[in-house]
């Protein structure tokens, strides 16, 4: 029980610490001159804060470090219970929105999934739209890992709180001894290519507010646009050609980047089989998608051809879910590749969703291990990413990992199939709301969005963002009872 409740204070405190992040939001409403607006986001962010005042105070007495258990079940319960909060302003300022899919949209914003049930994008109020797009940028990080900065000096511990937040399976690497100090250095990185990227965005054409939510959406992958046609809306070369850049750098492991620019050299970049392997996938799937758009008609020109796939690729493949064109329409493989992608390219430590590039090697030399066991039994074959060798421990979880990950796929396809929706709308729709990439195929297409699904067909999809954005173990875990034996 008095786990439990240190569980609850330290929550109190994120809810403080998240109770800022209206600020912006609230300078939003302000300078567009909306006083209802700014009356709703105020008294979102004062019950937000009220709440984990008190339920920091209550709890006080129970203050303390926490166990790797009460890590992931901290994990679990912030990821749940933040987007509750963060309804509160869409509650307000929207008021025909169900709290059923208001939560949908600040789960899916959080989780950086980009999925929507919102139309008239463009003439939402501005502070809506920074206030979506924010929740992308704090969940792209993740907001476990800003708080783990700030914990160490209240009396709380973060080094748990990390490992059950940071996505891939070598959890261990740090950046530097002191957790707090690599969660900062971790956030100026984040924050000095995202300043990048706005100033990028808005000198190739876009207002400050375009510019500020797309950088959001692309550093954290989320995919969130202020128009309903998505990047589609500009129509420009240039803001495409930027958004790719962008992305491809937010797929690839912060950690990488903060040692590049520590050590003012690109060697870890070619040092790293993450980035290396998941750029050329990306790279050479969008040659090839472009070379069979352009052979199939779909384009009579194979620039044009290239534009468009390479653009839309890239945003799937990295899990960001930006759209230029209705995909949807173009012959089944290339929709259907891409999907594929966004399930494997994604850096671990990046602010992608998926399995990770670093399982997709694991997997691929395991099955070459198996190949070499069946025709040299004896043989010793250590495997090795990177010039690293990888413990048995290691490909074991990730195998383990593999399983769960198709298990939940097809459970929770079957859950939608059983209500009503039809095959490749249900697949995709668990795709990419697993991998937190946003939009699927059918009536979850780029062209729509999930407005159309049913609470539970919603609520299904509201899990699966959860379940991927907390790389499964964290979330299925609390369903053993193992968990719960002292």
């Amino acid at each position: 029980m008095g786990r439990t409740l240190t569980v609850i204070h330290a929550l109190g405190l994120m809810l403080v610490v998240f109770s800022a992040a209206y600020l912006m939001p609230l300078l939003a409403a302000l300078i567009d001159g909306q006083a209802e607006v700014l009356q709703d986001f105020l008294m979102a962010m004062v019950l937000t804060l009220t709440s984990g005042v008190l339920m920091w105070a209550v709890t006080y007495r129970y203050k303390g470090e926490l166990s790797i258990r009460h890590g992931f079940l901290l994990v679990v319960v912030m990821w749940t219970g933040m987007p509750a909060f963060a309804t509160l302003p869409l509650l307000m300022v929207l008021p025909e929105l169900s709290f059923t899919d208001a939560y949908f949209e600040t789960m899916s914003g959080i989780t950086t999934t980009g999925s929507t049930v919102l139309t008239g994008l463009d003439t939402l109020p501005p502070a809506i739209n920074i206030w979506r797009h924010e929740l992308n940028w704090l969940g792209g990080m993740g907001i476990i890992v800003l708080v783990v900065a700030i914990l160490p000096l209240l009396g709380i511990g973060g080094r748990q709180l990390f490992k059950a937040e940071t996505p891939g399976p070598m959890k261990d690497s740090a950046l530097t001894p002191r957790i707090a100090e690599t969660a900062r250095n971790l956030w100026i990185v984040y924050v000095s290519i995202t300043v990048l990227c706005i100033a990028s965005l808005k000198l190739a054409g876009m207002s400050w507010l375009d510019a500020v939510c797309h950088s959001f959406s692309a550093m954290g992958l989320g995919g969130f646009s202020t128009h309903d046609a998505s990047v589609g809306y500009f129509n420009s070369p240039l803001i495409e050609f930027l958004l790719m850049i962008f992305m491809l750098i937010a797929v690839i492991n912060f950690a990488t980047h903060f040692v590049v620019l520590r050590s003012r050299s690109l060697a870890a970049y070619r040092s790293d089989p993450e980035a290396l392997s998941s750029l050329g996938v990306i790279l050479a799937s969008c040659a090839g998608i472009a070379y069979f758009l352009w052979w199939e008609g779909v384009y009579p020109e194979f620039l044009t051809a290239l534009r468009h796939a390479s653009f839309n690729l890239v945003s799937i493949a990295t899990s960001s879910g930006f759209a230029s064109v209705d995909y949807a329409q173009w012959p089944i493989f290339a929709p259907l590749w891409m999907m594929l992608l966004t399930a494997t390219v994604a850096s671990a430590g990046s602010t992608g969703g998926g399995i990770k590039m670093i399982r997709t090697l694991v997997l691929i030399k395991q099955a070459g291990r198996e190949f070499v066991k069946l025709l040299h039994p004896a043989a010793v074959n250590p495997m090795k990413i990177g010039g690293q060798v990888i413990p048995n421990s290691v490909v074991f979880s990730v195998l383990g990992f593999i399983f769960l990950y198709f298990m939940v796929i097809a459970s929770l396809t079957f859950m939608l199939l059983i209500s009503g929706l039809d095959f490749i709308s249900a697949l995709t729709a668990v795709l990419a709301s697993l991998n937190n990439c946003g939009p699927g195929l059918g009536v979850v297409g780029p062209a729509g969005n999930y407005q159309g699904l049913t609470d539970f067909q919603t609520w299904t999809c509201t899990l699966a963002m959860l379940i991927g954005r907390l790389e499964i173990f964290t979330v299925l875990i609390l369903f053993t009872p193992q968990f719960w034996k002292r």
